[in-house]
């Protein structure tokens, strides 16, 4: 058998193994936690109209907590890849380029100028603070002569960012909302109803889908844009369509959980190192390891000083940063 077969066969092996890690972990998510339950306790959950306490807490509170953790891993792992595969730039990840800034900005504002605003209207809010933010990424890496540098890119999205954040910051104080804001950007599944699931759910379905529609085009946008245009591919049409499905990802992500950094520049890098550059598998274990990732943080934040919660985005952090160093030291080819 030639080489040609034997890749996919070989990735529907490692696509296997993921899922049923992938599995396990989302049973141990809804095992462990500060309420003692068991593996039957969750499959009479899942599976039956039991109304007792242990059912109860499982199927209102960490159930839908744990389907938020699956959706925003996978949306920020595929949106961290489709980042990186478009600017060719090693480093990208929604929370470094000013996307999440954007969203919480706008989320911040939306709170302080329109109080009585829905949930739905909220996400449309994050979206737009989202896509704002990239472009202003985008439009300052883009000034200087020499086009898209790969580190300008990262110091324009820090400078971004940090200038995002302060206007949150102020908006938050002066209006004497701090509070609300901080609820929704400090960075967690905690109070996760399924009034919001069936929200932001559509939302990244739609960006994952798409995204794994385009992946094809992705890999060889990712090599080289000349060889794209030479293949016949419409460069402009199609970055703009993966840009609009990382706003539609990250958005999403943060009207849900607010602020996730790391998790979409570190799980592209390992999914490489698993299954190669080749953006047709990248894509859909990116989607597998996103959310298992998601799942073990949120666990180790629900357990590790039970029953107070440790948040998520600083075990993120805790992760992330060595991580980040590692792949600047190494050139962004450390685990590629």
């Amino acid at each position: 058998m030639t080489k040609k077969y034997q890749r996919p066969i070989l990735f529907v092996y490692k696509i296997f193994a993921s899922l049923l890690v992938f599995i396990g972990m989302f049973i141990a998510a809804m095992v462990f936690g500060a309420a003692n339950t068991t593996v039957n306790d969750v499959w009479l959950a899942l599976t039956s109209n039991l109304n007792n306490d242990a059912t109860l807490m499982l199927r209102e509170i960490r159930f839908p907590r744990e389907v938020a953790a699956i959706f925003v891993g996978a949306a920020l792992s595929v949106s961290g890849a489709i980042m990186q595969g478009v600017t060719r730039n090693p480093l990208a990840d929604p929370g470094l380029l000013g996307l999440t800034a954007g969203a919480n900005a706008a989320l911040a504002m939306t709170i302080a100028f329109i109080p009585s605003v829905n949930y739905f209207g909220i996400t449309i809010a994050c979206f737009i603070g989202a896509a704002i933010g990239t472009l202003m990424v985008f439009g300052i890496g883009a000034i200087q002569k020499g086009g898209f540098s790969p580190f300008r890119i990262v110091l324009a999205g820090a400078a971004v960012s940090a200038f995002l954040y302060a206007i949150a910051e102020g908006i938050g104080i002066y209006f004497k909302i701090s509070k609300n804001v901080s609820m929704w950007t400090s960075g967690g599944m905690i109070g996760t109803t399924w009034g919001q699931l069936q929200v932001i759910v559509p939302f990244i379905i739609i960006g994952l889908l798409v995204s794994l529609l385009l992946s094809r085009q992705l890999t060889i946008l990712s090599l080289n844009e000349e060889v794209a245009v030479g293949l016949g591919q419409k460069t402009t049409q199609i970055k703009a369509i993966l840009f609009i499905v990382i706003i539609l990802l990250a958005g999403s992500s943060v009207a849900l959980v607010g602020n996730m950094a790391f998790i979409g520049l570190m799980v592209p890098h390992v999914v490489r190192a698993v299954v190669g550059r080749d953006y047709r598998f990248i894509l859909p274990m990116s989607c597998i390891f996103g959310a298992t990732f998601m799942l073990i943080a949120d666990t180790l934040g629900r357990t590790i000083n039970a029953p107070y919660e440790t948040p998520v985005a600083a075990i993120m952090a805790t992760l992330g940063l060595p991580f980040f160093l590692i792949i600047v030291r190494k050139g962004g080819n450390a685990f590629s």
